[in-house]
């Protein structure tokens, strides 16, 4: 049946798309809600939600209910569509199913109708849940929407962001806020508040558009780079956002986000050291600190300043103390050892990365309990720590005070009890001891001294507490890892069945032999048991086949033992039991034989030792490293002034690596250095010593020009004005190179191609109006120095003002404690008239107030400003005056520190020796290119008529050529091209006493030092004042001062110069009104040199009373190649006695002529086996003079270089020889040395290396080349160069022609008779002289023989052919040939012989048989 089709009811039929379409729409705008309340939400905080099921009930409150009902009226449209749409889509469903179904009856009706209602119900109660849901929905948005509408405080909607611009652009700063009500904005730059009536107008723009904040910044500059932040504020809140304004210079990498001004804006100012850490010299046992001052403050110092030494780092903590106050930052240890020392370096961070600065930290030896006792040892660590043994280990001190080391001596402290208790003995020679008889479980800590014949050393830092334990337990233990954190541990005993007796050790070796011990070692026995186990040794010495039980004072607990009590020479076996509560293990199996080894030998010294320039007190030394692997354990470095014998250790702790710089050194002296290596065997021999090297500045480029100022400006033209470098790099500033830059463009444009010689140059062809920037580099001999930072901005407008600009190149001089000297050079620009005077100002650096240097103008371009605070920096300007007023201040200088400077060299006057007044004035620090420039009264070189100038190296003097009034003034001397201030003065009054000759130092005869003076003649009045070390001393037995007023003559006579006499001596003269003070300093060197010529003087005295030598004891080598020791003695008599000794004992081979006094010692042929000392005596009643020669090292060097020169001339011309393996060329020589002489071989100018058909060789008198199998290309001229010491000698021969074809004929005739030789049919051994038989015995003689190809045989009785029949037979087996004589009879005895015979040649070999009867004696026992 068909159900009635009612439109009225239903409405228009519409297709199934068009309902679907509408589905569609809904679910569309559904997802559009939910993306506006989504995006409503945004900024606000999140709220939890609870979502309910349909079924559960919803709480709202009575607001909610009525703002429910008033959304239920405004949105009945809504509700209309929705429900139009539902009819719509259920007319259409029963359309659909009412032309689709068949009708079986009122059952399929009834349930039809059932199901549609039961489908309405569900519809009506989602469609209610949906209802409920949206209701809920606008109740949330409207909650909202009041909260929007209501009050709240700012926030950023749109931040501000950073920007980076170039410089003379705009920058615009933007950012969205939201609030209510409207918030207050505050703009700041770098924390300070922004306003724009403070700038220039335009500067800064600044706007609020309905929350839209701008702030624009036009024209940018550097200084406009920084952080700047808005703040805006209401009644509900505050709210701030910052951003960085970068701008960019055009300087390529300097721009950008890698720029200083970035960094500096991003991160804070740079740190840097505005001091130096300078080299530290301690003392052992005695505190040192090293510090620094910094430009900033650092933020948690602590943690931010890094100590390191040697590249560990270094925390607070016991004789460590690491400080930090005031931009100081310290490093303090309370008791220095020597292995403090090393290179400590400090390091702060900074925005351009960590910035450090290093010094090297040397500690002495601390002075010894005994005189000539050694340094103490250093390093001491213990190795392989086991149950109740270890391996002490160190290294040797520096300095052994003359006397080698002989043993250490080492000392253990148990616990912390502190009692140091002696525990082992150290033959010298190792560093390197085994310790036993520890205690199992117990701490100990070890320290070693030195021992040499003066005596014990210092004890050296303890090495670190080690316990004993067994540290193979923990590796017979396996932890397993299981759950969480959790682990089960199991031991190797646990797999192990239940074991009473142990095994046998196994493995039993030597892990160490050494010259005096071996240390023993082996395996624990598989299974070894849970008891506690111990062992038990026994040794055998090789051959004798017992075994020895070897004794110990305690139980071995470890698988370690040292043996000390072994013999050299013997070698030994050992095996090993072990033993536990239940007993005794089999024996171990032997070990290998093991003996001791001989002494340790020392590490060779390095290689190609060179010493160059470093800095005005440091010399850097290089090396060739030893190739010694673990066992070098670094190096030891010595220095001497030349001059001097006596070494000075420089450093106490081994160096490693190949390179160092020793600091500490006097500038202008000359010093050579030598190197050891070091080693557990001592300390090696010294490396070949440096040349001398004097103590410069190194070469090097410059560092920047720095502080441009405009010295005068046109409308096209300038003038720039710069200071130079801080550093100039050891040499002279040959110019400038000066680059130009206009704001308007991006490039630089070099100014010159050449060097500007001044700091002054003129820049023209610019463009008015335009701003200019300049830089500049310095050149010197070295190259092209550092690029300087760009100048301030010039503007290029011509100067019309009235006052004079500024003065330029403000030096300062002569700075002492309270005062210095200014000059400056007058302004290029005088402006409306000429300049009448100087204003000087000061202020203290880091304050800001300006102080006038002097009541009034200065007349002159210098002026002396005195009466300043010690201990203070100041900074200086100078500004111009005219008529027009105070002109432009000049750039000021850099911060001067006034300090007390003892070392400040000052200008000397006196007489010479001609009598002219001189002035002279010595710098060892001026670098090479310095100059000394003069002036008098500070305005330019004296008069070149009136003083004579003498320049030496590091010194000048001006001499007054005719002294008068017009020489009185004040001289000055000032050094250039120095990084430091080297300067003096001094002024000449009238006043003053005439020296004719200043101190003068002579040495008397008899050891006596005289001291004199001479001045003009003086008056009866004239008073002397003898200052020593300032106080007056007077005559007295020792020291004779003699006055004499008519010569002028002042004389201090020293009978015996000691040092109690070493010091400054003072000659204060006065005569009248007129004085003068004459100083002469005896002190360091140079009082040495002065002590040592009186004592030799002294001595020398003494000597000559008796006899004495003439001529000392020197060598000599002769053109035989002969050493000779020579020496002449005089003043001899009859009775005057003379001896040679060699190493104190007499050499009986010296010759002493009476006559003459000459004595001769010949040593024929020198050898190392001579090195030695020598010394000659001569003596009788009135005294006794020895003389010696030290034969050892250098001097043993220089000997065996004469001979090898000797030895070089005396080589014969090469001569051509065939041999039979090739061609020799060889030369006589009269003495060869392979140590001092070498010779190399040429090949046509080719230098020839030994290889399979070329060996060279020598003999003591043969140097020789063998050429193997020579061929065609062997032919040509054959060069010997023979090189000894310095010189060079050169032989050559033509090995070409005949020379060359009989040489091969030689060689192949000697070639085929040695193959001759060789195949030829020879006997080579067997056959005895004389044998002797009994009747009926047999007889069988055996021999040898050779052949190629196999020799015939035959034999010979009585040179008669032997017939091998019946009891004679011959045997042959390869190349032994034997004859058998059965039953032997008289008839035997003869002479027997074998003939061999091949085509090269034959040879007999015979044998006299005796055959003697039974009861007879040999005829040969009879004649014993």
């Amino acid at each position: 049946m068909t159900l009635p089709h009612n439109p009225a009811s239903v409405g228009e039929p519409r297709p199934a798309q068009v309902v679907e379409v509408h589905r569609r729409e809904h679910r569309q705008e559904e997802e559009r809600k939910e993306q506006r309340q989504h995006s409503l939400h945004m900024g606000s905080s999140v709220r939890r939600h609870t979502f309910r099921s349909s079924e559960e009930e919803h709480q709202f409150s009575a607001a909610d209910y009525a703002l429910a009902a008033a959304l239920a009226l405004t949105a009945s449209k809504e509700v209309s569509w929705e429900a139009q749409l539902r009819r719509q889509a259920s007319a259409v469903e029963l359309e659909e199913r009412g032309q689709k179904r068949v009708g079986f009856g009122n059952d399929w009706e009834r349930t039809e109708v059932a199901f549609l209602h039961t489908h309405r119900l569900l519809r009506q109660r989602r469609d209610r849940h949906a209802l409920r849901r949206r209701t809920e929905e606008k109740v949330r948005e409207a909650k909202e929407l009041l909260e929007l509408c209501s009050g709240r405080g700012p926030w950023f909607w749109i931040p501000l962001r950073s920007h980076a611009v170039w410089e003379h652009t705009t920058v615009l700063l933007t950012c969205t806020v939201q609030a209510s009500p409207p918030p207050q904005v505050a703009w700041y730059k770098n924390d300070v508040r922004l306003d724009p009536r403070l700038f220039p107008a335009g500067k800064y723009r600044i706007t609020n558009n309905y929350g839209l904040l701008t702030l624009e910044i036009r024209r940018c500059t550097a200084e406009d780079s920084a952080t700047y932040t808005v703040k805006v504020k209401n009644a509900y809140g505050q709210a701030s956002s910052f951003a960085k304004v970068l701008v960019r210079t055009y300087l390529g990498k300097e721009a950008g986000f890698d720029s200083e001004l970035f960094r500096r804006s991003m991160f804070g100012r740079d740190v840097e050291f505005t001091s130096v850490l300078k080299p530290v010299f301690a003392r052992e046992k005695e505190p040192f600190s090293l510090s620094c001052l910094l430009s900033e403050d650092v933020l948690d110092a602590e943690q931010n300043i890094l100590w390191f030494q040697d590249g560990r780092l270094l925390r607070s903590l016991g004789r460590w103390q690491i400080l930090y106050a005031d931009r100081q930052a310290s490093l303090r240890v309370s008791c220095a050892y020597k292995e403090d020392e090393g290179l400590y370096v400090v390091q702060v961070p900074s925005p351009s990365g960590p910035r450090q600065q290093s010094a090297y930290v040397f500690v002495r030896d601390a002075a010894a309990e005994n005189p000539g006792a050694p340094g103490s040892p250093l390093n001491v660590q213990c190795l392989d720590v086991n149950r109740d043994c270890l391996i002490l280990t160190w290294a040797p001190p520096s300095d052994t005070r003359g006397s080698p080391i002989t043993g250490y001596s080492i000392e253990r402290c148990q616990g912390d009890s502190g009692e140091w208790v002696p525990c082992h003995e150290a033959p010298g020679g190792t560093c390197r001891c085994p310790i036993q008889g520890l205690v199992e479980g117990q701490s100990y800590r070890f320290r070693v001294r030195a021992i040499n014949k003066a005596g014990s050393s210092l004890p050296s830092k303890a090495s670190a507490a080690v316990v004993m334990g067994d540290h193979e337990a923990a590796r017979r233990k396996t932890e397993i890892p299981f759950g969480l954190g959790k682990k089960i541990t199991i031991s190797e005993e646990d797999f192990e069945d239940t074991v009473t007796i142990p095994g046998s050790p196994t493995n039993v070796h030597a892990s160490e032999i050494r010259d005096a011990y071996v240390v023993l070692a082996w395996d624990e026995p598989r299974p070894r048991g849970k008891a506690p186990l111990t062992y038990f040794l026994e040794k055998s010495v090789i051959g004798s086949g017992m075994w020895e039980a070897i004794s110990s004072e305690a139980p071995v607990k470890s698988p370690r033992f040292a043996l000390l009590d072994l013999e050299k020479g013997k070698s030994y076996v050992f095996r090993v039991r072990a033993m536990n509560q239940h007993g005794v293990s089999e024996p171990s199996e032997p070990s290998e034989p093991i003996a001791l080894r001989g002494q340790p030998a020392t590490l060779p010294p390095p290689a190609q030792v060179q010493a160059f320039r470093d800095t005005q007190t440091s010399i850097s030394l290089t090396w060739e490293p030893v190739d010694a692997g673990p066992e070098l354990l670094g190096y030891y470095i010595y220095s001497r002034e030349v001059g001097s014998t006596e070494w000075q250790t420089v450093n106490n702790k081994p160096i490693q690596g190949s390179r160092f710089s020793v600091p500490g050194l006097r500038t202008g002296r000359e010093y050579e250095f030598c190197i050891r290596s070091v080693s557990e065997a001592g300390v090696g021999e010294s490396s070949a010593v440096t040349e001398p090297i004097r103590v410069k500045q190194a070469l090097a480029t410059p560092s920047a020009p720095y502080d441009f100022a405009l010295l005068s400006c046109g409308k096209n033209e300038m003038v720039i004005g710069w200071k130079p470098p801080k550093r100039r790099g050891g040499g002279k500033i040959l110019g400038y190179f000066l680059d130009q830059h206009d704001s308007e463009e991006l490039d630089w444009h070099p100014v010159n191609q050449q060097p500007v010689p001044s700091r002054v140059c003129k820049v023209s062809d610019l463009h008015e109006g335009h701003f200019y920037e300049f830089r500049a580099r310095a050149v010197n001999w070295a190259g092209v120095g550092d690029l300087s930072a760009p100048s301030s901005l010039f503007e290029c407008k011509e100067w019309t003002m009235p006052q004079p600009g500024p003065p330029y190149d403000v030096r300062v001089s002569e700075v002492r404690a309270t005062s210095l000297m200014l000059q400056w050079e007058p302004p290029l620009y005088t402006g409306a008239g000429p300049v009448t005077g100087y204003q000087v100002s000061f202020q203290e650096d880091g304050s800001e107030q300006w102080k006038m240097a002097t009541p009034g103008p200065v007349p002159s371009t210098h002026l002396r400003v005195s009466d300043l605070q010690q201990g203070k920096s100041y900074v200086f300007q100078v500004q111009a005056i005219n008529s027009a007023g105070l002109g432009q201040p000049s750039m000021p200088t850099d911060p001067v520190l006034l300090e007390e400077k003892p070392d400040a060299r000052e200008i000397e006057v006196g007489v010479d020796e001609e009598g002219f007044i001189y002035l002279a004035f010595e710098a060892p620090e001026a670098p090479d290119s310095s100059e000394f420039q003069w002036s008098k009264d500070y305005k330019g070189p004296p008069d070149p008529q009136r003083v004579k100038v003498e320049d030496g190296v590091n010194k000048s003097k001006i001499i007054l050529k005719e002294p008068g009034l017009e020489d009185l003034g004040t001289y000055s001397v000032v050094v250039t091209d120095a990084d430091e201030d080297i300067s003096a003065s001094h002024t000449l009054t009238e006043e003053v006493i005439k020296l004719i000759s200043g101190w003068n130092v002579d040495i008397l005869e008899k050891g006596e030092v005289r001291l004199w003076l001479e001045v003009e003649k003086l008056s009866p009045a004239a008073q002397l004042h003898l200052i020593f070390n300032e106080k007056e001393i007077f005559s007295s037995p020792n020291r004779k001062i003699n006055f004499e007023r008519e010569k002028g003559l002042v004389e201090v006579i020293i009978q015996n110069l000691s040092e109690e006499d070493r010091g400054s001596y003072t000659a204060q003269l006065q005569d009248g009104k007129a004085k003068n003070q004459i100083t002469l300093a005896l002190v360091d060197d140079e009082f040495d040199k002065l002590l040592r010529k009186a004592d030799a003087k002294r001595r020398d005295w003494k000597r000559k009373q008796g006899p004495y030598f003439e001529e000392p004891l020197q060598w000599k080598v002769t053109e035989d190649c002969q050493v000779l020791l020579t020496c002449k003695a005089t003043n001899t008599k009859k009775e005057t006695r003379f001896q040679w000794l060699f190493r104190k004992r007499e050499a009986p081979d010296g010759q002493y002529d009476p006559q003459t006094g000459k004595a001769v010692l010949c040593i024929e042929e020198l050898s190392r086996e001579d090195r030695g000392v020598y010394r000659a005596v001569v003596a009788d009643d009135r005294g006794e003079d020895d003389t010696i020669l030290d034969l050892m090292d250098e001097a043993l060097d220089a000997i065996f270089t004469e001979l090898g020169r000797i030895g070089a001339l005396s080589a014969t011309p090469l001569k051509i020889q065939g041999t039979e393996e090739g061609i020799r060329i060889f030369s006589k020589v009269k003495y060869y040395n392979v140590e001092y002489m070498k010779t190399t071989w040429f090949h046509k100018d080719k230098r020839l290396e030994t290889g399979d058909r070329l060996r060279a060789g020598t003999t003591l008198d043969e140097i020789w080349l063998h050429i193997l199998d020579p061929k065609d290309s062997d032919k040509g001229k054959y060069t010997l160069e023979i090189a000894a010491g310095k010189e060079a000698r050169q032989l050559s021969v033509d090995l070409s022609g005949q020379a060359f074809e009989d040489a091969l004929a030689e060689h192949q005739r000697l070639k085929a008779l040695a193959i001759i030789e060789k195949n030829r049919a020879k006997v080579v051994r067997g056959l005895p002289d004389v044998a002797t038989i009994m009747e009926d015995k047999t007889l069988c003689l055996t021999c040898v023989i050779s052949g190629d190809p196999a020799p015939e045989i035959s034999w010979l009785k009585n040179d008669q052919p032997v017939t091998f029949l019946d009891r004679y037979r011959m045997e042959v087996k390869g190349s032994e040939v034997t004859i058998t004589i059965e039953k032997v009879n008289s008839e035997d005895s003869g002479r027997y012989g074998v003939f061999v015979k091949n085509k090269y040649g034959s040879e007999t070999g015979q044998v006299t048989i005796s055959v003697f009867k039974h009861g007879d004696e040999p005829t040969e026992l009879k004649r014993m």
